[in-house]
């Protein structure tokens, strides 16, 4: 590797190293808040269970709180923000992964405790537990918290849990990886066990397959769904909005070049963008199509690839991997050039408007 190259991996390392270290102040912030709020939500609910007309009773209580609390405290206690730390309590205390965390025994319906009237409710349990407990569950922003109520499938809200605390995704970031799909994208290249993974884990990075989607979505490039553009417009986009392309490439991507030039028998070849990938320790190299794949393209990205891992790849590195971007392309043509054994060399469609959610998921449910 040049020392240009190992300076720009280097400097993105302590920078990345920076930013976290301000992001672990803010989380400290944010938990206590969401925490606090999670209580919040857990006094209501109790309160209504003493209400002989739950539904009116609920509805006063809301109204008479909101008042007070926004005459002693200010703003941020409207009804509907009382509402929303309502939810908060009822939506996770009800999670799996919270009742292991607090060794609760749960009932089998949380809302059929509730119509028992019994005086000793589950959620009382709660009192029970300290600060350090719950705030090893809530380390997102109270805003985070109310998106992630939003989604009802209990797995894939998990997976953006833990996503948005690995990488801490902004609630921007949040909503459009939740809008581009990213949970079913990642579930279409994975059988049940790998589904379930995702749900628990989030998204595990330990082979060159596990960084790969298929289709990448690049819709805030603002380009139309058409071919309209050139290859090298559609490059200069995506260097223009550089920090979101790698949002969309995932975890562990750092900017390395842009049209590096490789030469050898005095023939000149440009590689349309090249990045380092922290977590799998290796290049990755991007080329950009326009329409259809051909078989061509993945040949000359395998003579990059091969190139990389004998002239600039590094002892102490994992071979380069090469990933073809078109907006259209043969399984067969895929499957045919590329060898059985393939495991440096990706061809991806791309798509430059937001996908139906519903036919991602649909195919998903078709697997």
């Amino acid at each position: 590797m040049s020392n240009d190259l190992q300076n720009k991996v280097i400097f993105q390392q302590v920078a990345e190293l920076l930013q976290n270290a301000r992001q672990q102040v803010l989380r400290t912030v944010n938990s206590t808040m969401t925490i606090t709020y999670f209580e919040i939500g857990r006094i209501i609910v109790e309160e209504e269970q003493n209400g002989k007309d739950r539904a009116e009773y609920g509805k006063k209580l809301l109204r008479d709180l909101s008042k007070q609390l926004t005459k002693e405290f200010g703003r941020g206690f409207s009804i509907d923000n009382l509402e929303n730390m309502r939810k908060l309590f009822l939506t996770f205390s009800k999670s799996e992964t919270l009742s292991r965390i607090l060794q609760i025994q749960k009932p089998q319906s949380l809302t059929e405790e509730f119509k028992s009237q019994k005086t000793q409710s589950v959620s009382a349990e709660f009192n029970k537990l300290d600060y350090q407990t719950l705030s090893s569950f809530f380390k997102l922003t109270f805003s985070h918290y109310i998106f992630l109520m939003r989604i009802e499938d209990e797995k894939e809200r998990r997976f953006y849990k833990i996503e948005s605390e690995k990488h801490n995704w902004s609630v921007r970031e949040l909503k459009r990886q939740y809008d581009t799909a990213l949970y079913t994208r990642l579930a279409l290249s994975r059988d049940k066990e790998g589904i379930l993974k995702l749900s628990e884990k989030g998204q595990i990075i330990e082979k060159p397959k596990d960084i790969i989607k298929d289709p990448y979505i690049l819709e805030f490039l603002g380009l139309p769904e058409l071919h309209q553009y050139s290859e090298s417009q559609l490059e200069e986009e995506i260097i223009n909005k550089l920090e979101q392309f790698l949002l969309e490439l995932g975890h562990g991507f750092t900017f390395v070049a842009r049209q590096e030039r490789i030469t050898f028998d005095d023939k000149h070849f440009r590689i349309d963008l090249v990045f380092y990938n922290r977590i799998l320790r290796c290049f990755v190299l991007i080329d950009l199509k326009i329409g259809e794949l051909k078989h061509q393209d993945l040949g000359q990205m395998q003579m990059y690839v091969n190139y990389y891992d004998r002239e600039m790849r590094l002892e102490d590195e994992n071979k380069t991997i090469g990933i073809v971007l078109c907006q259209t392309k043969s399984e067969a043509v895929v499957k045919y050039t590329l060898p059985e054994n393939n495991e440096q060399i990706f061809a991806s469609k791309y798509k430059t408007v937001l996908p139906s959610v519903e036919a991602l998921k649909k195919l998903l449910e078709n697997k």
